[in-house]
């Protein structure tokens, strides 16, 4: 489940046809392909940002020039590529993100939920594009992502189903930076973030909100390797582990605190060592497990019951000390 991720932004160097912001968004593509990555994600509709013309007329079939040009350099690579464009399909148009898998294959698509309103009266979105209607999941062979796309950043709904649906990473394209709800959603769900921008700031987030990689104006490429079997554990009867794992598996597990949040991330490096492993030998479970814990004791206690006592991985560690006793 270990990947290199890059990310690319287009530094808002922008141009006045499809054809040219495709040469220069597949140059950035070349850059990043050069670090030997396992994916590659590119920003929201890269080729029509600032050409002149319908969204009819600029909007692609899949099968198309954007996405054959992307998937001659996937296979070369053997690489995922996230290809962000306006799609058309029959008579109507829908802003897409398209997964082309290491073979130069469409392994599927998103489309973008929530377009943005582009008329005063909220009738016509982004000049005519389709809302989708589906948030999926695609399992790559490192892992299961999930993809947004810019206006999604504010539908807080979208970005819970995909973590419901056990999405490990997200990409969210996007013709803007962000900001800080990025790192609330990775840091709420406690998956990986991976945005790629028109602007200047794509990211690489980690799974507790915490920036591990981002480009600017004048390095338009960032790339990092992850791990995603990964866990996010709760300090409290943990503060022993993180000594724990590094003793006795010293650079083969990296263990990341987050000490003013109360959590750590454990993310193995040795390809032979597994979280599930880990936890079983440290006897930690996740935040999301000590969170349900609570929750299903407040629920019988809201019903008059007494809860039965629950059977920890932690045993009985001390909630706030490192000293097991």
């Amino acid at each position: 489940m270990k990947a290199r991720i890059a990310t690319v932004c287009q530094a808002g160097s922008f141009y006045r046809s499809v054809e040219e912001n495709r040469k220069h968004v597949m140059k950035l593509l070349d850059l990043a392909l050069r670090q030997e990555p396992d994916l590659v994600c590119l920003p929201e509709t890269f080729t029509t940002v600032s050409v002149d013309g319908k969204p009819e007329d600029l909007a692609e079939a899949v099968p198309g020039p954007t996405t054959e040009a992307v998937s001659k350099r996937a296979k070369a690579n053997d690489c995922y590529v996230i290809c962000p464009i306006n799609t058309r399909r029959g008579s109507k148009i829908w802003n897409s993100a398209i997964v082309i898998d290491r073979s130069g294959e469409v392994l599927g698509i998103y489309d973008k939920v929530h377009p943005v309103t582009t008329s005063s009266d909220y009738t016509v979105f982004e000049d005519g594009v389709m809302p989708g209607i589906d948030v999926p999941v695609f399992d790559l062979d490192f892992g299961r992502i999930g993809i947004q796309i810019c206006y999604d950043i504010g539908f807080p709904e979208s970005w819970e189903e995909l973590s419901k649906k056990g999405a490990r990473m997200v990409f969210w394209c996007s013709a803007y930076n962000g900001g800080f709800p990025l790192q609330v959603y990775a840091y709420l769900h406690h998956y990986y973030v991976v945005s790629s921008v028109r602007t200047d700031k794509s990211k690489i987030i980690d799974p507790c909100g915490t920036v591990l990689a981002e480009t600017d104006q004048h390095v338009n490429v960032a790339c990092r390797d992850v791990n995603l079997d990964f866990v996010v554990s709760h300090y409290d009867f943990n503060y022993s582990i993180p000594d724990k794992i590094m003793e006795a598996y010293p650079g083969r597990v990296e263990v990341r605190s987050h000490l003013d949040e109360g959590h750590f991330l454990v993310e193995p490096i040795d390809d032979s060592l597994t979280t599930a492993l880990l936890q079983k030998e440290f006897g930690f479970e996740s935040t999301f497990q000590y969170h349900q814990r609570h929750r299903d004791a407040y629920k019988l206690i809201l019903q008059g019951k007494q809860p039965p006592p629950q059977k920890a991985a932690h045993g009985n560690r001390p909630q706030w000390s490192k000293v097991d006793g």
